[in-house]
């Protein structure tokens, strides 16, 4: 039976509904079990609907992960563009479902040299825009790291979530609210502005009045 694809508006919002569809079965079920019936399935679709909008599954994987990764960009770039950009970086690496999502995406990565080239170029990117913010972070707040690098910052900020979603997918959470609580003690210190700390330090040394 042939199907005729949604046209216009209609179309993208079929084809939309299909990535949310696979996008929910990696979460739920692991990247093994998108399928295109199941992501017709579970999009409410003719199953060949998905064969004309994505001709092979890497076609669709990589649109999930594309979509995804474009929307990670965006949201932590208004991050960094905030009142609190350590705290809003903290927050777009380690949101539950960006981690999760991303641990699918690495186990694929071993079995689809595509996905794993994309995996990395975008990891890339990613951490481009990390470490220049964190340059930037780190000169404007007077931040000492030790001799950590705004690359090495990078490294270790966005390794920790994975960490987390890997253990959570075992059930493993030893350690992680002492972990996520000793973060917060860090960014507490940092959440005002560069100018509002250096106002609250300085109020001190003001003389008094006569």
């Amino acid at each position: 039976m042939t199907v005729s694809p949604p046209a216009g508006t209609k179309g993208a919002r079929t084809r939309e509904t299909l990535l949310d569809a696979a996008t929910r079965l990696m979460l739920e079920e692991g990247y093994t079990a998108v399928s295109t019936r199941k992501v017709a399935a579970k999009a409410g679709v003719n199953h060949a609907l998905v064969y004309y909008y994505f001709q092979t599954m890497d076609e669709l994987l990589l649109a999930v992960f594309r979509r995804g990764a474009e929307t990670n960009i965006r949201r932590l770039e208004r991050a960094l563009a905030a009142d609190n950009p350590l705290r809003g970086l903290w927050e777009v690496v380690s949101a539950p479902h960006d981690s999760a999502l991303t641990v699918e995406f690495m186990a694929l990565a071993n079995h689809r040299e595509v996905i794993r080239e994309e995996l990395a170029t975008y990891s890339r990117r990613f951490r481009r825009v990390q470490q220049d913010a964190l340059a930037d972070i780190l000169r404007a707040y007077g931040i000492d790291t030790g001799g950590l690098s705004p690359a090495a910052l990078t490294v270790l900020i966005g390794g920790l979530p994975r960490i987390l979603a890997m253990d959570d997918t075992l059930g493993l959470t030893d350690g992680h609210e002492e972990v996520l609580a000793l973060i917060e003690t860090y960014l507490a210190r940092f959440d005002r502005a560069p100018a509002a700390r250096d106002d609250a330090s300085g109020a001190g040394d003001a003389p008094a009045s006569d």
